[in-house]
């Protein structure tokens, strides 16, 4: 029911390519007062989807700081995942409730689960809902327990946040991408904001030059001497892959020569993605132009990374969204993206960088269609991102973040890193309500609410705020 995940091993210094030594160092000495510190990870699958990703790349750079680090996953049917996975959407307000027989199967192999951890950790970090009820079952014993919330939860389905509710009454902490993505009554003192990362030296992001990208997707099949638009994502309608069809269909009638491959992981905590797979094959099945490419037919992280690499625009065209990490995936590698203005993807896609964000299938396709007949725009729009997200979001920085908070739960008063510039605030420092950046007050962009000042690193984020500032002063009011 609950198994060890075995990782590889990585040093933290081959990051100072990227980031430079001087955030290497510090990382380093922000690491060093948590030596021999025991922290747990625990999530529902080892591979597929963002949350396996980050901890197959984190956990060894963890172990590398001196912080005995491990991974646990959940073992379970695909009865338990089939209703994690409706838990999963009611947290982003789908309205399907779980029937009183789905709670008890949950709250079974919750059960089954919470007796296999036997081990004591100083810190315990549950991802999402499928780990949730832990330490409300095993009790909290000396440790510290932090609820990483993937996902926008600000609008769950009433029902089930109820019967989820009561759970967090055990954790010390939560996490959140987006400070907008609390729920408004989670009965958590304090809520803190980090963005997720991706891992510049993992197969899916590590550079690999033209000629191979291009002969790997040769060998599976793409022609690559045609316009192409893809899509890497889960098989899930919340990524609205219809959707991407349609504005596909849009080009095409414009590009004829154009083509769409839809590339997605089947993970083992997702049974919904073949059923999604299914309304995928056939609503593709009058145009030998749309490929679809999954894990289980040979579309592995390398051949992912091909696709990031070599297609002409990047489409991620969701509807709701945790964060997103293939926008920032791709703009890592130099392609321009068409997204959806959704979750955490307005933080990877500012103005002037990246690419564009859309509101619907018309916008969507006239962006890909700007795209195509301005290259150079596309790649002045790419290069932008690509320093972004050299800033911003690589593993380094989250590492970091992560570490400061742990070393705050511990009791320690780590210092605010100075390489560092983009690092989130915690333990009561001045930070974005949007992004959860750290802030230099003095160079900030203000917004006033009522009678306070808000400081914000970007006027994008000034905007998110403005338009809802309610759901954004959830987090603001429960920060450490």
């Amino acid at each position: 029911m609950l198994q060890s995940v075995d990782v590889g091993s990585r040093s933290l210094d081959s990051y100072s390519q990227f980031m430079g030594s001087a955030v290497i160092e510090e990382l380093r000495a922000t690491a060093a007062p948590l030596s021999g510190v025991r922290v747990l990870h625990v999530n529902a699958t080892g591979y597929g989807g963002g949350v396996a990703e980050i901890l197959r790349s984190e956990v060894p750079v963890l172990r590398d700081l001196g912080v005995v680090a491990d991974w646990k996953t959940i073992a379970a049917g695909d009865a338990f995942f089939a209703i994690t996975k409706t838990i999963h959407n009611a947290l982003q307000g789908d309205p399907r409730g779980v029937t009183k027989e789905e709670w008890q199967a949950y709250e079974a192999t919750s059960n089954a689960v919470a007796a296999q951890l036997e081990e004591s950790y100083d810190v315990v970090v549950v991802h999402d809902p499928q780990p949730l009820a832990l330490p409300h079952i095993r009790g909290r014993g000396d440790s510290v327990w932090v609820w990483r919330c993937h996902v926008d939860s600000s609008q769950a389905n009433p029902q089930v946040w109820q019967r989820l509710r009561p759970l967090l009454d055990d954790f010390d902490a939560a996490v959140f991408t987006l400070g907008s993505f609390a729920p408004p009554d989670a009965p958590i003192n304090r809520i803190e904001i980090i963005p997720p990362a991706i891992d510049p030296l993992s197969p899916k992001n590590m550079p690999i030059d033209d000629g191979l990208a291009t002969s790997v997707l040769e060998w599976i099949g793409v022609d690559t001497a045609r316009p192409l638009l893809v899509q890497v994502s889960r098989f899930d309608p919340w990524k609205d892959p219809l959707g991407v069809i349609a504005a596909y269909r849009t080009v095409k009638q414009r590009v004829p020569a154009v083509q769409l491959a839809l590339v997605g992981s089947m993970a083992l905590d997702d049974p919904q993605g073949w059923k999604v797979h299914r309304q995928i094959t056939s609503a593709a099945a009058d145009d030998p132009d749309i490929s679809l490419f999954t894990n289980l037919t040979g579309a592995g992280n390398i051949e992912v990374n091909a696709f990031q690499r070599h297609a002409d625009v990047v489409i991620q065209k969701s509807l709701r969204e945790g964060f997103g990490l293939v926008v920032s995936e791709a703009v890592w590698k130099g392609t321009p993206v068409v997204a959806g203005r959704a979750g955490g993807i307005p933080l990877q896609l500012p103005d002037g960088t990246g690419g564009y964000l859309v509101d619907s299938i018309d916008e969507c396709a006239e962006a890909v269609l700007g795209l195509l007949a301005d290259p150079e725009a596309g790649d002045r729009l790419a290069a932008a991102g690509t320093e972004l997200v050299r800033e911003r979001f690589l593993l380094p920085r989250l590492i970091s973040d992560e570490l400061r908070l742990i070393a705050s739960l511990l009791g320690q008063q780590p210092a605010a890193p100075i390489a560092l510039t983009s690092g989130s605030g915690t333990g009561g420092e001045v930070r974005d309500p949007v992004c959860g950046m750290r802030i230099d007050a003095s160079g900030a962009h203000l917004f006033h609410h009522g009678d306070r000042t808000f400081y914000f690193c970007s006027p994008s984020c000034v905007r998110q705020f403005a338009a809802e500032p309610e759901l954004f002063l959830r987090a603001v009011a429960r920060t450490g």
